[in-house]
């Protein structure tokens, strides 16, 4: 072979090379079909495949978040809300994916969408704002049910965002702060018992004690003449003159 022919061969041999080794990646899987039909799964590394006769699709196995878009719905209590959330996902049967549906990107995507809408239809808005994770959880059950047998595995749905109309917001607004307002209320009229409590407690000991009131009043006079700038005009109380009744003239 003179060098003129080499130089003409060794394109044609690199093509029919590429033409031949197909190379799979770590993370993928390569869907072999011989003559139209399915003929196994390519593992990673070159593999070889016979141009005309045989063709391939590869399928990326690694995990797929998804995004799904804001969707319309009503809860069971007749309120309007926009609910968006992402799905994480990854092909656990590569045969499955490619065979069994079209394209298994877009349709787990729509059916998670639908489910979506449906179950937020059988909550009611509190329990769809306070239940964020349960919920999410029941769109992954019944998503991932649907979808095992299109080779996909669901593994975490997380709901993102809910959003109200701006009139249903500004009521939610005022009912908690109704609420808060309710609370304080409660709180302060307990601390009120409380405290009438403990002065009713405190005047049924200086009742039942002799003396005690007295050295209660004696005290006070005390704590409040100890500033000399102010001038305290007391009333003596009965209870400070019946001490003295026991005492006579001599």
């Amino acid at each position: 072979m003179d060098i003129f022919s080499l130089i003409f061969a060794l394109p044609l041999a690199i093509a029919l090379f590429a033409a031949i080794i197909k190379q799979i990646n770590q993370y993928e899987r390569g869907v072999r079909f011989t003559m139209g039909r399915f003929s196994g799964i390519m593992e990673p590394g070159w593999r070889v495949i016979i141009p005309v006769f045989q063709s391939f699709q590869k399928v990326d196995m690694r995990t797929k978040a998804v995004d799904v878009p804001d969707q319309n719905a009503i809860t069971r209590d007749n309120v309007p809300v926009r609910v968006n959330a992402v799905i994480y996902y990854n092909v656990a049967d590569a045969e499955k994916a490619i065979i069994v549906v079209e394209d298994f990107r877009y349709a787990i995507s729509q059916y998670a969408q639908t489910t979506m809408r449906n179950i937020v239809g059988e909550v009611t808005l509190d329990e769809l704002l306070s239940s964020r994770d349960s919920i999410a959880d029941r769109i992954r059950a019944i998503v991932d049910e649907e979808t095992d047998n299109w080779g996909l595995k669901v593994q975490n749905v997380e709901l993102k965002d809910v959003s109200l109309p701006g009139d249903m917001e500004r009521t939610i607004a005022k009912q908690a702060e109704a609420e808060r307002e309710k609370r304080a209320v409660i709180i302060n009229s307990e601390g009120e018992v409380a405290a009438a409590q403990n002065v009713a407690n405190a005047a049924q000991i200086l009742s039942s004690v002799p003396g005690a009131l007295h050295l209660r009043t004696l005290q006070s006079m005390n704590d409040i003449s100890s500033d000399q700038s102010n001038t305290v005009i007391f009333a003596i109380p009965l209870e400070i003159l019946k001490a003295f009744e026991g005492f006579t003239k001599r």
